[in-house]
């Protein structure tokens, strides 16, 4: 029994580190490398930069329009298939945009990058994570996970950049195809495996989406993390934009957007050691404050080089955190055999957000002829998104993780990590009952 559960975490962490190398891969190659090609893109089809930033767009639409399925074939099934044909996808789309010719060609293969991204990606890795790692792991694994996936734009970006300046950008996309091809389908084909069931598990039926669904808790989840999405991405797109608009220079505004990579990774760090003396709500709210209250500092003190370098670096520290937190509070309020359906349904307005909340704040931008109004209203969306955190409870029948509790001897150590939660207890006969 004991080899079996040494071989279980040994497999494990198999699973987080491989997983850890294709999230990496991943996002460089299907999602931040966008940006190195819009120009060149642009110039090469003919069109506009906002029709070719259009088809970024449709590729995050389609990826949340598959957020549900996506998640309850996972439930279902696992994740070694559904990641092995996404990133095999992904590998060949990026081949085939390697060959564009026309617009329509190039939505067409970015729709499909987006099909492949929510299949392959960061909400796929997180629910073969929560299934595999039990309540007093997930936290690290996730951590783990986060972090290392944390620095793919700072990668891939400068990587894509240089392989276009040397061999054009045609060229660079099949580079990066063979990299997706080489580094993430045999990760995913030969690691991922079926999660262990746990003996707890059986003895209840899964919690129902509907009852999920009526819980007040979900949807105030919902609605703090899509607003921090939101602010998140409004910021992401026009930062560089209105750092030259009030007058830095456009490297000092490519430097200083540039923090964001590594203060992300930071915010990760921080936010699962404060959450282990802390309620993870707290701290998470307490952080999106704090990216309100830098929003509000860059709107009133942008012009000033220092004003807006501490700015950048407040709002920073929470550019990551969304990601780590909302499976750890998935995880410990409901059912986790439910956890990717669950966390599927949540995604979807959090990706919409993400898609279009920077061309609402260019809109205001337009509007009003400053970018201090999109810094405020950035600032309003990040106290909502705080307020609303905040404002969840904690589980029914609350117990801490295993992590807060003294534990005298081993036996009591192994009997914390393979005990659910009372409120996954709770849900699942809430969902035997139904």
């Amino acid at each position: 029994m004991a080899a079996g559960r040494s071989a279980g975490s040994h497999r494990g962490r198999m699973i987080v580190g491989a997983l850890a190398v294709t999230q990496t891969v991943g996002y460089g190659t299907l999602y931040y490398a966008f940006s190195v090609f819009l120009v060149p893109l642009a110039t090469d089809l003919n069109a506009s930069t906002t029709a070719v930033t259009g088809s970024f767009t449709a590729n995050v639409l389609a990826s949340a329009a598959l957020a549900i399925p996506v998640g309850r074939w996972l439930d279902r099934h696992g994740g070694r298939a559904l990641m092995t044909a996404g990133s095999t996808a992904g590998a060949l789309l990026l081949a085939a945009w390697s060959q564009v010719d026309a617009l329509w060609q190039l939505y067409a293969v970015q729709i499909g990058i987006g099909i492949a991204s929510a299949a392959c990606l960061y909400e796929a890795a997180f629910a073969v994570i929560i299934a595999w790692h039990t309540p007093a792991k997930r936290s690290m694994a996730l951590l783990a996970l986060t972090v290392v996936a944390g620095f793919a734009s700072s990668i891939f970006l400068p990587l894509t950049g240089w392989l276009v300046n040397q061999y054009g950008w045609r060229a660079a996309l099949l580079i990066l195809a063979a990299v997706q091809a080489l580094l993430t389908i045999p990760a995913h084909a030969t690691v991922l495996r079926p999660a262990p069931g746990r003996p707890a598990d059986a003895r209840h039926r899964p919690l129902r989406l509907k009852a999920v669904l009526a819980d007040r808790p979900f949807w105030l989840l919902t609605l703090g993390f899509t607003a921090h999405s939101a602010a998140v991405a409004t910021v992401g797109v026009l930062l560089i934009a209105a750092l030259v608009d009030w007058g830095h220079s456009p490297t000092f505004a490519a430097t200083v957007a540039g923090l964001f990579g590594v203060l992300s990774v930071t915010g990760r760090l921080v936010t699962t050691g404060l959450q282990r003396r802390f309620r993870t709500t707290i701290v998470v709210a307490a952080i999106f404050a704090l990216q309100g209250s830098a929003a509000v500092v860059l709107a009133l003190a942008g012009r000033n080089a220092i004003a807006a370098v501490v700015a950048v670096t407040s709002f920073g520290l929470g550019f990551g955190v969304g990601s780590i937190a909302k499976p750890l509070l998935l995880a410990e309020r409901y059912d986790t055999r439910r956890y990717a359906s669950i966390a599927g349904v949540l995604v979807v307005p959090m990706t919409i957000a993400k898609a279009t909340a920077p061309l609402a704040g260019a809109g205001l931008h337009v509007l009003s002829g400053d970018f201090a109004g999109v810094f405020l209203a950035t600032a309003a969306t990040c106290a909502v998104g705080a307020a609303a955190i905040a404002a969840v409870p904690r589980p029914h029948y609350y117990r801490p993780p295993c992590h807060k509790r003294a534990m005298r001897s081993s036996t009591s150590a192994r009997r914390c990590s393979d005990m659910p939660s009372a409120s996954s207890r709770r849900g699942r006969e809430a969902g035997s009952n139904m």
